[in-house]
């Protein structure tokens, strides 16, 4: 970019600090670039000086001087076609605002150590910079289900926003082993992440402890198969790191193909199964209008448990929760 621009700052932008709001727009460059143009003023807010973690608000005049090209995107990190066309091949939903997806069981949402396939590199799918969509939640690797993400800056300010006030209704399926009782229920356990053997796990704590986060999980029971498993409806009202998955072992009732949160009754019962764990529904505020109610079929993975133990996913209530808001 060659000329000086002046842009307005969004209305779902409010609060963000300059230098993210530059990295946002031009993910190639880096924090001393734009370090170097704040400190020089060329980089102005409402024709003043502005730091790098100034705060913006709504509406304001940003001086954009002329920036540095991006550099040519590498072979090694660019999608080829057949990634392109599976990335496409998720989509459940999408609008000018909003995408959401079928996460597949296996595949990461972010990268990491040894993690190079990951739904955030094939976000290039719809481009980059502000065409790039934006991760507003989370799904573990072997969660199957809906994932949404914000199109625009202010849609994933607004997505995320909902998550955050619990304004949206989250309907998991799960297999586990044995008949929970009561059928139904909250369970309110706080969570605290420990070191359990060789590996950390999310286990249940005292209110008191330092390191314990809320944690509240809704659970209502849909079918059962005799008195071994049991097809459950979960709506986690908090989003704390593997809590369904942590609050069924602790109710005594593991999802099945869970190869940490298990127990001897679960891991008999889960022999050739992955993890029996669904995003299923999602109903959640559309960023600009109405109401956005999106579902996602059920995986090959949870498929195989449904045939196993005989449950058909048409005699589900779709709303097993009922028209309850949080």
């Amino acid at each position: 970019m060659r000329e000086v621009r002046t842009l307005y700052v969004d209305k779902g932008e409010e609060g963000v600090r300059l230098d993210r709001w530059f990295k946002r727009r031009w993910p190639h460059l880096n924090h001393i670039q734009i370090q170097k143009l704040t400190r020089s003023g060329q980089i102005r807010v409402d024709g003043a000086r502005a730091k790098p973690d100034t705060r913006l608000t709504a509406g304001a005049q940003v001086r954009v001087p002329p920036l540095p090209d991006a550099p040519a995107p590498h072979e090694k990190g660019k999608l080829d076609p057949r990634e392109a066309a599976f990335a496409r091949s998720l989509v459940l939903y999408e609008d000018e605002e909003v995408l959401a997806l079928n996460k597949p069981s296996g595949l990461a949402v972010q990268g990491g150590t040894k993690t190079s396939k990951h739904i955030d590199r094939l976000l290039s799918a719809w481009g980059e910079g502000l065409e790039r969509p934006r991760l507003v939640h989370r799904l573990d690797r072997d969660t199957s289900g809906v994932l949404v993400l914000g199109k625009s800056p202010g849609a994933a300010a607004k997505l995320a926003g909902a998550f955050a006030r619990r304004r949206t209704q989250k309907t998991y399926w799960a297999l586990v082993a044995g008949l929970p009782k009561p059928g139904e229920g909250v369970l309110e356990l706080p969570l605290a992440k420990k070191g359990v053997g060789d590996r950390e796990m999310m286990v249940p704590t005292d209110p008191k402890d330092p390191d314990g986060e809320t944690a509240e999980t809704e659970f209502v029971t849909l079918s059962r198969a005799a008195d071994k498993v049991a097809w459950m409806a979960l709506w986690p009202h908090t989003g704390r790191t593997h809590q369904l998955r942590a609050h069924m072992l602790a109710l005594g009732h593991p999802i099945l193909g869970d190869p940490k949160y298990n127990n001897e009754t679960s891991v008999a019962l889960s022999q050739g199964l992955k993890l029996q764990l669904h995003a299923r529904r999602l109903v959640l505020p559309h960023p600009s209008r109405g109401t956005l109610i999106l579902e996602a079929p059920i995986s090959p993975e949870l498929r195989a448990g449904f045939d196993r133990f005989g449950f058909d996913e048409h005699e589900a209530d779709p709303e097993p929760f009922g028209q309850k808001r949080r």
